[in-house]
């Protein structure tokens, strides 16, 4: 059974959404690559006033952090992606690969790991990078005790070669920074600024963004800037070491 404080992805989405509706109307977003419009799933987004931007490419993807699962209760529902949730196939939510990559999950407890393709977003949850279905969980052996410390790599878009064995196709560019670490948000703009000015001292870079979200004003301290994913996430785990807190990576616009 799935513990009843666990977040789960779709239903933090939808909420996003519903907030990000009020904001003044914007030009649309397009790729930097290759200029065009971003699909929907493309787009930045918010969640409970931290904000994730979607990952164009997947190339050189790997994390560490916990990976928890969801199932019965969401199971037929519409995911991020508009397909249908089924908890018996091997998928997954991730807040910011691109949906459709596949990606390569290994339990670092037990040793075991999965193939499972991204069609949701989510965890919302501090730490937890991934959530899996009930199926890849169970393989996982994530299913009992509800999370597990996991590695994923991005493997890519699956094709089958003319022996019936699945590869994996990589994208055309790589997704680089810049990327900073948000460390929280706050209602009370002081507060904000306090944080950001300490944090400013000690690793050279923050700022205070601000943020609508539901109809309440956030705002958004976010610490350091990187040039890649990679240092981005070691410079995350350095703030949680530095008792800063367990933040997210996002892109800086």
């Amino acid at each position: 059974m799935v513990r009843r404080w666990c977040f789960l992805p779709f239903i933090a989405f939808l909420i996003a959404l519903a907030g990000c509706s009020s904001s003044t109307p914007q030009s649309p977003a397009v790729s930097p690559t290759t200029g065009k419009p971003l699909r929907g799933w493309q787009k930045p987004y918010e969640v409970y006033g931290v904000s994730y931007t979607p990952l164009l490419d997947h190339q050189g993807f790997s994390e560490e952090g916990i990976a928890s699962w969801y199932g019965k209760k969401f199971h037929g529902r519409k995911t991020s992606n508009g397909e249908i949730y089924d908890m018996y196939a091997m998928t997954a939510a991730h807040k910011t690969l691109p949906l459709g990559v596949f990606v390569q999950v290994d339990n670092l407890n037990n040793g075991k790991t999965v193939v499972v393709r991204v069609n949701d977003r989510g965890p919302f949850v501090a730490g937890r990078i991934i959530d899996l279905s009930y199926t890849a969980a169970s393989r996982l052996g994530v299913v009992g005790p509800g999370t597990a410390p996991v590695r994923i790599t991005a493997l890519g878009y699956q094709q089958w070669d003319n022996s019936g064995q699945p590869h994996y196709t990589l994208p055309q560019s790589v997704q680089t920074g810049p990327f900073t670490v948000q460390v929280g948000a706050f209602t009370q703009q002081p507060n904000a600024t306090r944080l950001a000015e300490k944090l400013k001292r000690q690793y050279g870079h923050a700022d205070v963004q601000q943020a609508w979200v539901d109809g309440r004003l956030f705002y958004r301290v976010r610490a350091g800037k990187y040039d890649s994913l990679e240092a981005a996430q070691q410079g995350r785990e350095e703030l949680a070491r530095q008792g800063v807190g367990r933040g997210f990576v996002v892109a800086i616009d």
